[in-house]
């Protein structure tokens, strides 16, 4: 029988948690990077097993956020597509400029050999599937414009590959190590299908996605430019001020909202960079698009948790 594998902070002195915890997750996760909001309290668990080559982990902890670098990325010796299937609180996954906020019931997915970041900004109970990327790759379909996208999970097949997930992880205790690698094989399949689906599809949802990421990946070449604005955007793009707005009306950000959060992250991530170090917080936050330092400091405090020197100087004392 497929016994998971228990990893839980309950039994951990309270300032040891968080330590422990990221430890845990680069380690269980194939080296990810993670904070938790500034929170100075924290528990969670990891309970993971394997299906042959697919990885399932059910996830429980309060909030926080992982981070794959592309330094890290580079270093990982295997190439997974992961999933992120909430059954309770929401996530955030964002990669190659596109970001995808999933609830339960919905479904999105990222490639490990790449730079990510997914946000849980609540306390959160996930199932995560790792499936090997050589095992979902085909001739007919491209990955890199599949990810970071909701991936659906309310009907059709996307629907049927989400409760095979739930349904492989809570009976692997039950099945024989034969079992659980056809159920693998299964999952891969469906999510492969799901994927297929996803590609050909032209709707209207689909056709708001593309703007969507037409506008990220605009803002993604102009975001130093502190005269970012929705005017600007809709201009270079050719489209009205509302249809861009419409484009976010889905998501946990508005556009504007979008726009500063690339540019804090941008910043994260130049702080967190020991090559870095020299260049003034003054200089990194003009350069990411910020032209007020108050405002810059509040509200990277708010992302944070951390003041931008507090947080380099932290960054640079674990590395």
């Amino acid at each position: 029988m497929v016994q998971p594998t228990q990893l839980s902070t309950d039994d951990l002195a309270p300032r040891e948690r968080a330590p422990q915890w990221r430890e845990w997750v680069w380690s269980h996760f194939g080296g990810l990077d993670s904070d938790l909001y500034g929170d100075t309290t924290f528990d969670g668990h990891i309970a993971a097993a394997r299906a042959g080559d697919v990885v399932l982990t059910r996830l429980e902890a309060n909030r926080h956020r992982v981070l794959r670098t592309p330094e890290m990325a580079r270093k990982s010796e295997a190439g997974y597509i992961k999933i992120v299937a909430p059954w309770q609180g929401n996530a955030g996954v964002e990669q190659a400029g596109r970001q995808a906020w999933v609830r339960p019931g919905s479904w999105t997915l990222y490639d490990t050999s790449g730079s990510y970041t997914v946000s849980n900004p609540e306390r959160s109970n996930h199932l995560i599937v790792m499936l090997p990327k050589a095992a979902v790759l085909s001739r007919d379909l491209r990955l890199e414009h599949l990810m970071a996208r909701q991936a659906g999970g309310q009907n059709g097949i996307s629907r049927v590959a989400l409760d095979t997930m739930r349904s492989t992880y809570q009976e692997l205790p039950h099945m024989s190590a034969d079992a659980a690698r056809g159920a693998g094989e299964l999952i891969t399949q469906l999510v492969r299908l799901s994927l297929q689906e996803l590609a050909g599809q032209t709707s209207a949802t689909t056709q708001q996605m593309a703007l969507r990421d037409r506008v990220l990946d605009f803002v993604a070449q102009h975001l130093h430019e502190p005269g970012l604005t929705i005017e600007r955007i809709a201009q270079a793009l050719n489209c009205s001020k509302r249809l861009l707005h419409n484009a976010f009306a889905g998501d946990e950000d508005t556009l504007a909202g979008s726009i500063q959060r690339l540019r804090l992250e941008a910043c994260v991530r130049t702080l967190r960079d020991p090559a870095q170090h020299g260049r003034a917080i003054t200089e990194i936050a003009l350069s990411a698009g910020f032209n007020n330092l108050s405002h810059f400091s509040r509200v990277f405090r708010q992302h944070t948790g951390f003041s931008p020197r507090d947080f380099r100087e932290a960054s640079q004392g674990k590395s």
